[in-house]
């Protein structure tokens, strides 16, 4: 019985290390929470800002109407409001990300990782450019739809990488800026719950699965 134990353990410890060196593990919950929360602050800040005046022409039906000043100013905003949000929840994401791999003792800068950003930068970047055209021809109730796509088709390609979570975040996303596309009207709303509630959902879920019980190094 000895034996067969040890069997059983060294078995273990060599499927988790071809498993840590064909996927990256260090990815945190605690990111996802973070990323969710700037998200929904983000999406606050647009509601309070826009609400007044132009939050009714987030629709096709109006914005298309929207022309001169007050289309460039709320173009400005937008763009200013989306970068902020990014750039924080990367921060954000960042560091919990190095923490998590400190504890385990791993390079966050690997070859697994390497494979992961790759595969997250080319819908990414495609989705990005994508969105500037709509913006530039006025199509600006398209990119909230079009990001929640992009970025759910990112999680997707980059989820072979990592947890199968993740990939389970993707596909939510796309669905989500699917409906949204004919969900007019609710555009803000639909960005929110996809980049705010269920970031915080799958984050939570990651922290509770990876994270809460994992020893310190």
């Amino acid at each position: 019985m000895a034996e067969t134990h040890e069997h059983l353990q060294a078995l273990t410890e060599i499927r988790s290390l071809m498993e840590r060196s064909s996927k990256f593990l260090s990815l945190s919950g605690l990111s996802g929470i973070s990323a969710g929360i700037v998200a929904l602050a983000g999406a606050g800040a647009a509601y309070a800002r826009l609400q007044n005046n132009h939050l009714n022409l987030l629709s096709y039906e109006r914005m298309s109407r929207l022309t001169g000043p007050a289309r460039q100013e709320m173009v400005n905003f937008l763009i200013v409001d989306g970068v902020v949000v990014l750039v924080t929840a990367l921060v954000f994401g960042i560091l919990f990300t190095i923490r998590k791999a400190r504890r385990q003792g791993q390079n966050v800068w690997n070859p697994t990782s390497k494979r992961l950003l790759s595969a997250l930068l080319v819908p990414l970047v495609t989705g990005g450019i994508f969105c500037i055209a709509l913006i530039r021809f006025n199509l600006i109730w398209l990119t909230f739809p079009t990001t929640l796509i992009f970025y759910g088709l990112a999680l997707y390609s980059g989820s072979k990488y990592t947890v199968r979570d993740v990939e389970y975040l993707g596909l939510s996303e796309i669905v989500l800026g699917l409906l949204a596309l004919f969900w007019t009207g609710f555009s803000l709303l639909t960005w929110a719950l996809g980049f705010g509630v269920m970031h915080i959902v799958y984050g939570t879920v990651m922290y509770i699965k990876y994270e809460r019980d994992q020893p310190k190094r």
